[in-house]
């Protein structure tokens, strides 16, 4: 499956999206907490990477050194972001650990999919 008009990073955020649904649905069968745990975990790796994203869309013609310095700037506050959305929904009552890992691993794990559909 292909999404049609959209940029290599968008597609990887589509995906990222997709099999975060897809994860919680089947995390869904033991409950609606599991499944939100899932949706959580897959939300803790989409929100951060869409933040990246957003950061370095539109360097195309600008200075190596400014690009290089907004990735390096970039990828810090996105580590920062994960633990504290991690913080935040170790918060919330009920949580699932399995399962919140499980949504977190399989978001990421487009990434390393992504590389081998290349």
């Amino acid at each position: 499956m292909t999404v049609k008009g959209l940029s290599a990073v968008a597609k990887i955020l589509s995906y990222q999206l997709l099999i975060t649904a897809v994860v919680s649905l089947g995390f869904a069968v033991g409950g609606w907490q599991k499944a939100l745990s899932s949706a959580l975990g897959g939300l803790a790796a989409f929100i951060p990477n869409l933040y990246l994203a957003l950061r370095i869309s539109g360097f195309e013609e600008q200075d190596a050194r400014k690009i290089l310095k907004s990735f390096y700037v970039g990828e810090t506050v996105k580590l920062l972001l994960t633990a504290t959305l991690f913080i935040v929904i170790f918060q919330i009552p009920n949580i699932n650990i399995l399962p919140l890992f499980a949504g977190y691993i399989s978001a990421l794990s487009v990434f390393w999919f992504a590389l081998l559909m290349r």
